[in-house]
């Protein structure tokens, strides 16, 4: 039986000014490489990834795990895209060139998309194996489908038990005017020790305070019930060995 796929828009998400700003990130350091129509090879496949030492893209993610409740430890950084004009006879997506299904051998959990541009026509989400159909046909006119600058969507690609959800299967409609700018954010079920990280860990300090930690973590308690799993400022959390934080 079909389900419908866990998928919510916020409007209004990104400010104007939070827009401008990530685009300009962009154009600042992929200036020299810009092919003739305005986008370079790297904005087109894989985009460009913001790091962790950037302030206004720190602030951005965190706003991201507050609204989601998914803990920002589990994510990677945003990553900006630029198209233009698309083949009209080809569906694409929002991930990027690169396969992100699994990173460190953990399971995508969420996609977040945040959109920095209005565009004139296309750009809108599918999913087609989903009977929400609102959200599912490219020539249906829809305000909801349309890409508006400053709104975010987060779709997840797990259902509450951890198991793949089917109907997150995605595709975008191509863009048929205007260009299309957009950041993504990818969410993983536990924590992800990317290449480029220096982990500086304890392990005599990384415990569990609960036998039941592991079965708690792998039905996704630590994204559900991440304060009492992970921890705040006011509490240590009961499970940080089994949700990968130390």
């Amino acid at each position: 039986m079909a389900t419908k796929v866990r998928v919510f828009l916020y409007r209004g998400f990104v400010s104007e000014e939070e827009c401008d700003y990530l685009i300009s990130q962009v154009h600042g350091k992929k200036s020299d490489t810009l092919q003739s129509n305005g986008l370079s090879k790297a904005q087109m496949n894989d985009g460009l990834s913001l790091g962790t030492n950037n302030e206004i893209a720190t602030r951005i993610e965190e706003k991201i795990s507050a609204w989601t409740f998914l803990p920002k430890e589990n994510s990677e950084s945003l990553r900006v895209l630029h198209f233009g004009p698309e083949d009209p006879k080809k569906n694409y997506n929002y991930l990027d060139k690169k396969s992100i299904e699994q990173v460190g051998g953990q399971p995508l959990l969420a996609t977040v998309i945040l959109y920095l541009s209005n565009v004139t026509q296309g750009g809108q989400i599918l999913f087609p194996e989903s009977e929400n159909k609102m959200w599912s046909d490219c020539a249906k006119s829809s305000k909801i489908l349309k890409p508006t600058r400053g709104n975010a969507v987060v779709f997840f690609n797990l259902h509450i038990n951890a198991t793949p959800d089917s109907t997150s299967v995605h595709a975008r409609c191509p863009v048929l005017e205007g260009e299309m700018w957009y950041a993504t954010k990818f969410f993983y079920l536990k924590r992800v020790k990317f290449e480029k990280e220096v982990e500086q860990s304890n392990d005599a300090d990384c415990t569990d305070e609960d036998d039941n930690c592991p079965r708690w973590a792998a039905v996704g308690e630590c994204q559900r019930n991440s304060v009492f799993m992970i921890g705040s400022p006011d509490y240590y959390g009961t499970c940080r060995k089994s949700c990968n934080v130390c």
